[in-house]
């Protein structure tokens, strides 16, 4: 059954960068409390410190909770999960504010596992802080993969003009090419594909796939990742019924236009596919974690601590997420839906098949 109302949750990031001020201005047209029912997991005080620094707003209605399963339909509910004695001090992490933002994503993680919110959107923390505060991941992406026991998942950057995803996430950059294989990219294309199927409804999407070497590796000239690899992982996809292509070089492909011929695109490391993604789509762009048997979605900025505080940050990234997180599950509702009804059809045609009666259309 679809939802007419969606309960949104959306942890805070490190209070000190401009997590708060993004969430805010996202959420502070109150007609949106029309459209889905927030639940911010952080600091009432600290959203009221935040909201305090943006004059254009003078009022917004919130809601001070334990927990989501308290959460008020017509009101922005805040979960108040860090000490009463926590402070904000915008302009650069501290080893309060990372675990402040770790303390924040295990609140939302456990009650999106118990169903007491139906998607996630997370706010943007402070990689190299939340490691030496004991995280023990680089990233959100590879903490949510462990937390729901998947084997693989992909960051997908998705916008209305771009959908990219990556082989190799948050590593440095001279582990890359140790890192790919042809197994890792058919399984990047793989995901890629179901999340384009069920996700974004796309039948048969069409993915590019990018080389490593400059100029594709000029027939081995500049490397063969591409004649060993890539290639390789190509044949094997295509010959699972995914219809990959390539590999293009990036350069070429992004500077032509090319990704808009199609419906996906898959890099090999993180800048070969962020930064052409940021430069074409950065204002309402959207990293989504492709792969788990959730709803996570995010802003595709960092902290920009040098913001923080200043009434100077863009809220679109975030309000985009939001509103995909809410586009992508009910997608996947619809897709369960259709699927549920190929699988009782086709007994059916069975049947007529056996008895000789006229094939269901």
């Amino acid at each position: 059954m679809i939802k007419d109302k969606l309960t949104v949750g959306i942890t805070q990031g490190d209070i000190n960068g401009i997590g708060y001020e993004v969430i805010i201005k996202a959420l502070s047209d109150p007609r949106i409390l029309d459209m889905f029912t927030p639940v911010v997991y952080g600091s009432s005080k600290i959203f009221s410190f935040y909201r305090k620094g943006i004059p254009e707003i003078e009022q917004m209605d919130t809601n001070a909770i334990s927990r989501a399963s308290e959460a008020h339909p017509k009101r922005i509910n805040i979960v108040g999960c860090l000490p009463d004695n926590v402070f904000a001090e915008p302009g650069g992490a501290t080893a309060d504010s990372a675990k402040a933002a770790i303390t924040s994503l295990d609140w939302a993680v456990k009650d999106l596992k118990a169903g007491d919110i139906d998607v996630l959107v997370t706010g943007p923390i402070n990689k190299k802080a939340i490691v030496e505060a004991g995280f023990g991941f680089p990233g959100h992406t590879e903490y949510l993969q462990e937390a729901f026991g998947v084997k693989d998942v992909t960051m997908f950057m998705i916008s209305e003009r771009i959908k990219l995803g990556v082989v190799t996430g948050h590593i440095p950059l001279k582990d890359v090419p140790g890192a790919i294989s042809e197994e890792k990219i058919l399984s990047k294309l793989r995901l890629m594909k179901a999340s384009l199927e069920c996700d974004f409804g796309i039948n048969n999407p069409r993915i590019a796939v990018l080389s490593l070497n400059p100029h594709s590796g000029d027939s081995g000239l500049l490397g063969d990742e591409e004649q060993t690899i890539i290639i390789p992982a190509i044949r094997k996809a295509y010959a699972e019924g995914i219809l990959a292509f390539g590999p293009f070089s990036p350069d070429g492909f992004f500077g032509m236009g090319h990704y808009e011929q199609f419906d996906a695109t898959l890099a090999m490391y993180h800048d070969q596919g962020l930064a052409p993604f940021k430069a074409i789509a950065f204002e309402d762009g959207v990293n989504y974690t492709a792969g788990l048997p959730v709803v996570r979605t995010s802003p595709d900025h960092g902290t920009a601590f040098e913001l923080a505080g200043r009434d100077e940050a863009d809220p679109r990234s975030m309000r985009a997420a939001i509103f995909a997180a809410i586009d992508i599950y009910r997608h996947r509702i619809a897709y369960k839906k259709l699927q549920e009804g190929k699988m009782e059809v086709a007994p059916q045609e069975e049947e007529n098949h056996r008895n000789g009666k006229p094939q269901i259309a």
